[in-house]
């Protein structure tokens, strides 16, 4: 009996307790519910319109100043070098003698021995005549005398025309870019003499990496800064595009030339741009704005102050922007900072927009 009755007090304790509880929830509120009463913060996010304009994709090299029409002038003959009469840098004019090639004082004791020789030949056939007209000596030996003596000849006429002195003449108009020997020196034949250029074959070459290679063509247009001009920059066209890759290096060669007259000197160093693509009317939004997850590329772009989350497909990228080629239209407001955390639809706050 005594234990049923403190079990109903404990009971009746118990339930005290719980409507207490109960009462103070209702009329002090739980934690909770103040915390879910809490107004949600806002985030506040940058933006910027995208904008209508030009893009390019340009495609960066470096070059340097040669001329395709040049000649390597070689000596004709042996020789000592009698006199060269250009100098480096000197402009020449077709036919213009540049340097002579000494024959004749190499060839005099070969001459004289070769005198010798055809007089010797001369006495010896008119002894064999004699001798064959008193009938000592047979006909054939005349025969072989003479032809000795016409040899004898031959060969001297042969010598004394090599002996003349060799001048070499410039074959067209050009420069005169570098001298290999100098005057006194002796010379074997095909010595190389000097390098003779055409300044009006003066082109800017630059090997294209493969990946590019099929892209470039004629008269594509090209941004040129030469180190000689520091500071300016000129407009050129691809001239000519050569039609094979180095086989080592996988490169492709073009040649550029500036629109206007450049004083031009080979061996230049030259900074290249070359236009690949131009896109008018193209739509582009800053780099910030644009990111990537599992699905792709994407935006979120403003609309009644809420994040709209928007995929995009993006185009060429420049230095000021990314070119969208859909998912964005000119003059939307485009979150550039304070997405991290936003979802597609959240409601935002703006600060003052970029302006790109």
């Amino acid at each position: 009996m005594k234990t049923r009755s403190v079990l109903i007090a404990l009971l009746l304790i118990f339930a005290a307790a719980a409507g207490a509880y109960v009462l103070y929830s209702i009329f002090s509120g739980s934690p909770d519910s103040k915390e879910s009463a809490k107004p949600k913060k806002i985030p506040v996010v940058e933006t910027a319109a995208a904008v209508e304009t030009t893009v390019f994709q340009k495609l960066d090299l470096t070059g340097s100043v040669e001329a395709y029409r040049v000649a390597h002038l070689a000596s004709p003959a042996e020789g000592p070098v009698e006199n060269i009469f250009v100098r480096e840098g000197d402009r020449v004019r077709a036919g213009d003698q540049l340097a002579l090639i000494g024959r004749r004082q190499g060839a005099e004791a070969r001459i004289a021995f070769l005198l010798e020789e055809v007089k010797k030949e001369e006495a010896n056939l008119g002894r064999t005549r004699r001798l064959v007209e008193t009938s000592a000596l047979a006909k054939e030996r005349l025969d072989q005398a003479r032809a000795s003596c016409e040899s004898a000849r031959s060969q001297l006429v042969q010598a004394q025309e090599s002996a003349m002195d060799h001048t070499v003449s410039a074959p067209w108009d050009g420069v005169v870019s570098r001298l290999e020997v100098k005057t006194g020196e002796f010379v074997a034949p095909r010595t190389m003499l000097m390098e003779l250029y055409d300044p009006d074959s003066l082109v800017i070459r630059a090997a294209v990496p493969e990946r590019y290679a099929a892209q470039i063509h004629p008269d594509m247009d090209v941004e040129i800064r030469l180190d000689a001009f520091s500071g300016k920059t000129f407009q050129g066209r691809i001239q000519k595009v050569y039609p094979y890759l180095d086989a080592r290096l996988r490169t492709r060669t073009v040649e550029i030339v500036p629109e206007k007259a450049i004083d031009l000197l080979p061996g230049m160093f030259a900074r290249l741009q070359i236009i690949l693509k131009k896109h008018d009317n193209a739509v582009v939004v800053p780099k910030d704005a644009v990111f990537s997850d599992s699905e792709g590329p994407a935006v979120f772009v403003v609309k009644d102050q809420k994040a709209v989350k928007r995929r995009v497909k993006t185009g060429i990228t420049e230095k000021q922007g990314i070119e969208i080629t859909k998912g964005v239209n000119p003059d939307d407001q485009v979150i550039v900072a304070g997405r991290q955390k936003l979802k597609n639809g959240d409601a935002v706050a703006l600060t003052k927009g970029r302006t790109q």
